[in-house]
């Protein structure tokens, strides 16, 4: 494959010529676009996904991949994942040497049987890493995703933002892929919302230890929660005639079902309104001291 085509990724590329062909009864038929896909030659671009109103030498984003008989195709679909990244894929069906995963492309993604880690079920969904196979030279997914992940040189500080994917449960709390390189550990006592393996979440850099594991939280760290959620706390006694009735007797459950933030945070963001003299604090809860 030369460099110029970025095979199971975005290509630019310019149109060619219409696709045609001539029908029993004589007629031409038009099944799509060719484009220039340099030392790789003409590139088909089905019909149905060519965008209304192209000409000839006009330019377009394609996903480009290998269709059923291994040829080069350009779609405008737009798939879960491409090589090089990590998802969360269905399996559509199974045969004698692997499973076929949706991949929001007309043709599935293969992962041979050596490249699962359990048995896959038709209808389940299941992490995998989407790469070109060194051998075959085809794009197909794996499921020991552990091998595709950086272990080292993580550039992380603490409280920086990151995209996770979750990755799956353990007695710790969840794995989870950082940025689409790293691996990372929510741990269960930080987690204050429903989590699934799949699931795409924003979190924050907790630390990143000597041997290169990264933790990481769902919540802003330290002072910056405590800031945002003042600000929210705030907001919410204004529209509710300046009261909440949770205070330092409610339960850790009772404060993450109204606010969805930990006991602690809570306690801080209170702590910071009373010393700037917003609120006072009662047995029955919080209240807004009004400004004459």
């Amino acid at each position: 494959m030369s460099e110029q085509i970025k095979l199971g990724d975005y290509n630019t590329l310019k149109v060619v010529k219409p696709a045609e062909r001539v029908s029993k009864l004589g007629e031409t038929e038009n099944f799509g676009i060719y484009l220039d896909g340099g030392d790789e030659g003409e590139i088909l671009m089905p019909r149905k996904y060519v965008p209304e109103g192209i000409k000839i030498d006009d330019e377009v984003t394609a996903f480009v991949y290998l269709d059923q008989d291994e040829r080069l195709i350009a779609t405008t679909e737009k798939p879960f994942a491409k090589v090089g990244d990590f998802a969360y894929l269905k399996v559509n069906w199974i045969n004698e040497y692997g499973a076929f995963l949706d991949w929001g492309v007309m043709k599935d993604v293969f992962c041979p049987f050596r490249e699962m880690k359990m048995k896959m079920e038709i209808g389940d969904s299941y992490i995998v890493y989407i790469h070109i196979d060194s051998e075959s030279y085809r794009i197909v997914a794996s499921a020991k995703v552990e091998h595709f992940l950086k272990e080292e040189g993580a550039p992380y500080k603490y409280g920086e933002e990151v995209n996770l994917l979750v990755w799956q449960k353990t007695d710790l709390g969840f794995k989870v892929i950082v940025d689409n390189k790293y691996a990372g550990l929510i741990y269960e006592n930080q987690i204050f919302q429903y989590v699934h393996t799949g699931d795409r979440l924003e979190g924050f850099i907790s630390q990143v230890r000597p041997d290169g594991k990264i933790d990481v939280t769902l919540q802003p760290s330290g002072r910056k929660e405590t800031i945002n959620f003042a600000e929210e706390l705030m907001q919410y006694l204004k529209e509710n005639d300046g009261f909440c009735e949770l205070g330092d007797k409610s339960e850790p459950d009772a404060i993450y079902k109204s606010f969805h933030v930990s006991k602690k945070v809570y306690k801080r963001a209170v702590g910071d309104l009373y010393k700037k003299h917003l609120i006072e604090i009662n047995p029955m809860g919080i209240k807004l001291i009004k400004r004459k």
